[in-house]
């Protein structure tokens, strides 16, 4: 087996050059919380000021009270310090809860736009990305902007500040160990953040890649357990599965480790601007140039001066993921969105004439799948399209339902162009029942009034009995109240197709689209679903995809497509009489249709069972 997916590896991925304009991106998101970013703020400037504070307290704790043996000053500078630093980590607290209220909020709208770009995507979009790599997307990258809102925003903007304050402070107090504290922290940070910030940001962007592509494994092998297991190829795809984990693990062991590597550094660094700073403070102590309240002032402030930069530069690489993981997200909300009409001009009911004018289509470029197809389905006509496996059947009705643009040509409806209708407008009119039926989490009930929002129960029940689920669905454990798991595997593939018809029943639509509509039901029953659809088609346009020729022999017209192309056209007696592609299809279908089977009742009576084809 092959492995999925393309493994990029670092030398596929450039360095990213929209930083900037990716900031400015989320901070249009973060804006919209003003009121929390205004209460931030004030909170930031507090605890910057009672931070400046503690030390210079401690200054004169050491030089007013300590060496003067003032006991009574110093019990009272004391409690004061106390009060300095619960007060400061109080507003660190309450500004750490409101940034996280406004980070979630903007997360909120930021996965809002990305999913409704999804959902805006044309179909070609979904064929060539995987679905877990847009999933990872939607939840991993956009957690990813979420720690960073919640937990960096708030001290970025405190440490800088309160590195701004402390510098100040130091430089007020005594400028010569100013000096040496700010050169010797300034100067080492950032020539190791300088060497260290080029590695980090293109590793996290390689990670999430290879997590998109974990993802899409994953999920990819989760909804095809029952080929998995009925071919026996769990081994196999564990095999696979390790080697996209072992990608994964491999992205991920670079990226943290020059991650890893940031704490380490900055306490280096810290503690060599410590002792420089204690040294030369000891030497201007000893010749009388400053106090030892002076230095121990200056050690604490150097701390404080420090720590903001170390977490700064800690929470940079946060910020390198966030921004990796944000400029995926924006790639997507970027994506243009499907192609619809310039103006919204609501349609009237439908009356159903189709024409299909030299329509042409493709896939992928310079593979034709249809060339130059002409149709016409007058009002009320049922149109058969029949043919080998891939000859473009599907791809006819895709192009009436604007699921595809055409490449050439043109499709209209009661005479006006169908790229002229807005998208949500002409669905409404169509009703579809594909081959791969799709059903939602939720009741049987909710899964057929997807057909018509506003429909009431009883008219629920009328298509269910049309569709003929009805019977079934009375045998289920809550009956139209059961619950169906995901895509409805709690159900078989014929109670599924039933369902969707009904559904389509129900939307009670001026143009069908059934396609292999019958397929996975068995004979008897599709019967009776044959019956409720020639009802259904009835004063209708429709459109139906089938192999079994015995459900489109009483179509008005019959397509046969071979190759993209309309090669015959007419009735059923017609296309028999011409001997051709259709009436050799039909010889194959009489050849392997069933010979009459002997069936025993309980009445031990004896009766015939012949299922023709024709």
């Amino acid at each position: 087996m092959g492995r999925i997916g393309n493994a990029q590896t670092y030398s596929e991925v450039q360095r990213p050059q929209k930083t900037f304009e990716t900031l400015l991106r989320v901070w249009f998101y973060l804006r919209r919380q003003k009121i929390a970013l205004i209460f931030t703020a004030i909170m930031v400037v507090g605890t910057v000021c009672l931070d400046l504070i503690g030390p210079f307290l401690l200054g004169r704790v050491i030089d007013g009270h300590i060496i003067t043996r003032n006991l009574n000053g110093l019990l009272q500078i004391l409690v004061l310090m106390l009060l300095v630093y619960l007060s400061s980590g109080s507003l660190y607290l309450l500004q750490s809860y409101v940034m996280a209220g406004a980070a979630q909020r903007t997360m909120r709208d930021l996965r809002a736009d990305l999913f409704s770009t999804l959902l805006h995507m044309p179909l070609n979009f979904f064929d060539r990305r995987s679905h877990g790599e847009l999933m990872s997307r939607l939840t991993s990258d956009v957690e990813n902007i979420n720690q960073v809102l919640s937990n960096c925003v708030a001290q970025i903007v405190s440490g800088s500040l309160s590195t701004v304050g402390v510098a100040i402070a130091m430089f007020f107090i005594n400028p010569r160990l100013a000096a040496v504290s700010v050169v010797t922290i300034s100067l080492l940070t950032i020539l190791g953040n300088r060497w260290l910030a080029a590695k980090t940001r293109i590793r996290f962007r390689v990670q999430q890649a290879a997590l998109g592509r974990l993802y899409g494994f994953m999920e990819e092998t989760i909804g095809v357990q029952k080929v998995v297991k009925a071919y026996g190829q769990e081994k196999a795809f564990t095999t696979q599965f390790d080697v996209v984990n072992e990608d994964f693990r491999h992205s991920g062991i670079r990226a943290q480790s020059y991650s890893g590597l940031t704490g380490p550094m900055m306490n280096t660094i810290h503690n060599t601007a410590y002792a420089i700073v204690a040294g030369v403070g000891g030497y201007m102590a000893v010749f009388g140039m400053t106090t030892v309240g002076v230095i121990a002032m200056f050690i604490s402030y150097t701390r404080q001066f420090g720590r903001p930069m170390n977490e700064i530069a800690i929470l940079y690489n946060m910020l390198q993921s966030a921004m990796a993981g944000a400029e995926r997200v924006f790639d997507i909300i970027d994506e243009t969105p499907e192609v619809d009409a310039h103006h919204v001009d609501l349609v009237q009911k439908i009356q159903g004439d189709v024409l299909f004018d030299c329509v042409s289509f493709s896939y992928q470029k310079d593979v034709p799948v249809l060339k130059e197809v002409t149709l016409h389905a007058r009002p009320g006509q049922t149109i058969a399209l029949i043919g080998p496996t891939g000859a473009g059947k599907t791809t006819i009705v895709n192009l009436l339902t604007r699921f595809y643009e055409t490449d050439s040509g043109k499709i209209q409806i009661d005479g006006r162009d169908i790229r002229d209708i807005p998208k949500v407008e002409l669905r409404q009119q169509l009703g579809i029942v594909l081959q791969d039926t799709f059903l939602f989490s939720g009741t049987v009930k909710e899964n057929i009034r997807y057909g018509r929002l506003d429909a009431n129960d009883e008219e629920i029940v009328e298509a269910a009995r049309l569709s003929n689920a009805d019977t079934f669905i009375h045998l289920l454990p809550n009956g139209y109240d059961t619950l169906l798991t995901e895509r409805g595997s709690n159900l078989s593939h014929g109670q599924r197709q039933m369902l969707a018809i009904a559904r389509a029943i129900l939307a009670d639509p001026a143009i069908l689209i059934l396609d292999e509509a019958t397929s996975s039901v068995d004979t008897r029953t599709e019967r009776h679903i044959q019956e409720a659809m020639h009802r259904l088609m009835e004063g209708r346009t429709s459109f139906v995809i089938a192999h079994r020729l015995s459900t489109i022999r009483g179509a008005d017209k019959i397509l046969v497509i071979n190759h993209g192309e309309v090669t015959e056209r007419g009735t059923h007696a017609e296309l028999l009489a011409k001997k051709g592609f259709y009436w050799r299809m039909s010889v194959s279908h009489q050849e392997e249709s069933p010979k009459p089977e002997r069936v025993l009742l309980e009445d031990d009576a004896a009766i015939c069972v012949l299922e023709n084809e024709l």
